[in-house]
């Protein structure tokens, strides 16, 4: 790949990130019942914290999602991510293997799958594209750029005088 492209490789990977987190939180917001019910079923926090849990999470995916989409504390937004994605692997693995039998509840009501390998699988890979904005943030047409002057780690090192030198001459 052209060094020239791999900027808009990350912001495509950013838009990425940022698609999963936005459409998880949003599919929950639009019923929160349902994923309230869901969280209960997990059977892993005290009865008191289900219900504000259940309430916060969504919210909180699509900031972390507004937050990548924008490209404003991209790294601090990915990591925020990141955690979560760990959070929902342990919970849906602890559940696997005490043998629940219950609906993930990663998509809301968008999709009513099993806990189980597959969706433990489909979620790592889905967080992959924030794990590499958490280790790499791609600032191409981003906030953290334009407001912060932070660079884009997949944006080729600029030129030094010496390479310059060298290019020119043909080394």
């Amino acid at each position: 790949m052209a060094r020239s492209a791999l900027p808009w490789l990350g912001l495509a990977i950013r838009i990425a990130a940022a698609t999963v987190w936005l459409v998880a939180g949003t599919a929950k917001i639009f019923d929160l019942e349902h994923f309230h019910d869901q969280v209960v079923q997990y059977q892993l926090l005290p009865h008191s914290l289900e219900a504000p849990f259940a309430y916060t999470l969504p919210f909180v995916e699509v900031l972390v999602g507004g937050y990548l989409l924008v490209g404003l504390l991209t790294r601090v937004a990915a990591v925020a991510g990141c955690v979560l994605m760990v959070a929902f692997l342990i919970a849906q693995s602890q559940a696997w293997a005490r043998g629940l039998s219950l609906d993930c509840g990663c998509f809301g009501t968008l999709t009513h799958e099993r806990v189980g390998a597959a969706t433990i699988a489909r979620d790592v890979a889905l967080g992959l594209p924030t794990l590499v904005m958490a280790l790499w943030p791609a600032r191409l047409l981003s906030l953290d750029s334009r407001l912060l002057g932070l660079p884009d780690s997949f944006a080729p090192p600029a030129l030094t005088v010496e390479s310059q030198v060298a290019e020119s001459v043909g080394r």
